[in-house]
């Protein structure tokens, strides 16, 4: 019995998708080819994007329309073409900052640290949470440390009730509703009440106090630092221990992290007040 061939569409390229890796996830490994050639595009239309990259129409608009869905693309109804969306910008925005946040800031937290000898931190919000990226240690036997990439719940990190003050009130409650109030220590803020009086004394003096509400006997003191458009991107910190960290030091450290968070925000060309 004879084989049969089927032969490609004239004109159609080999699908992009035939060496894909046996162990990857064919529909996502679809969908991150498609937004790749998009963002270099521009504007395309159906047929060309499914032309241009060897699937069927029917398949490249299922991978659209869920792309859409995300917001990672949107489509001009008026030229009938497809484009990168507003949520595909956010995420690559959040690389620059990243990236240009632990560079631009790097000689600030080592200064920190220095200045007051104590570990300096810096984090960026992320899905609710606080994530380290970047660190400079001190020189002291006791301190505290942060792996780069361990994340936190916000309500109890200096960090996280920095940025959190710099939000607006359905912003925090949205975070709440998605990831509630989990006691850590007896210090832990659990109540809705008791983390928005907080959220307000941080807004009037400019910087916040993890008060061993994450780790028994560790404190923190941390500041916002903030982007182009005002918005607060990241917080700088100084973790110790609570023996160390006493009432009169804290009170002396708050101005101390605002001045870094001040400098790091001028450094990354950020403005406090909102554009």
């Amino acid at each position: 019995m004879e084989d049969v061939v089927h032969k490609r569409a004239r004109g159609r390229p080999r699908s992009v998708f035939h060496n894909a890796q046996p162990s990857t996830v064919k529909a996502l490994d679809r969908s991150l080819i498609l937004l790749k050639h998009l963002s270099q595009e521009g504007q395309v239309s159906l047929s060309n994007l499914a032309l241009t990259l060897g699937m069927p129409p029917s398949s490249a608009h299922r991978v659209l329309t869920t792309l859409q869905k995300h917001r990672l693309v949107e489509f001009d109804a008026s030229t009938q073409e497809w484009m990168i969306g507003i949520e595909a910008f956010r995420i690559g925005s959040a690389y620059l900052v990243r990236t240009n946040l632990v560079e631009a800031s790097r000689q600030t937290i080592r200064n920190l640290m220095e200045t007051t000898g104590e570990t300096a931190n810096i984090a960026i919000a992320d899905d609710g949470d606080v994530v380290f990226v970047s660190q400079v240690e001190t020189h002291n036997p006791i301190r505290a440390f942060f792996r780069v990439g361990t994340r936190s719940h916000m309500h109890t990190s200096g960090i996280g009730k920095a940025l959190m003050a710099d939000m607006m009130q359905a912003e925090v409650e949205k975070i709440l509703q998605q990831k509630g109030l989990p006691q850590f220590t007896a210090k832990t803020l659990t109540s809705p009440h008791s983390l928005f009086d907080d959220l307000e004394a941080i807004r009037k003096r400019g910087w916040s106090l993890d008060d061993e509400e994450r780790h028994s006997g560790m404190r923190c003191v941390a500041a916002s630092i903030y982007n182009a458009l005002g918005e607060p991107v990241a917080g700088v910190s100084v973790s110790g221990p609570t023996v160390r960290l006493t009432d009169q030091v804290i009170s002396e450290l708050g101005p101390v992290v605002k001045r870094a968070a001040d400098e790091i925000t001028v450094l990354i060309g950020g403005v406090k007040e909102k554009v």
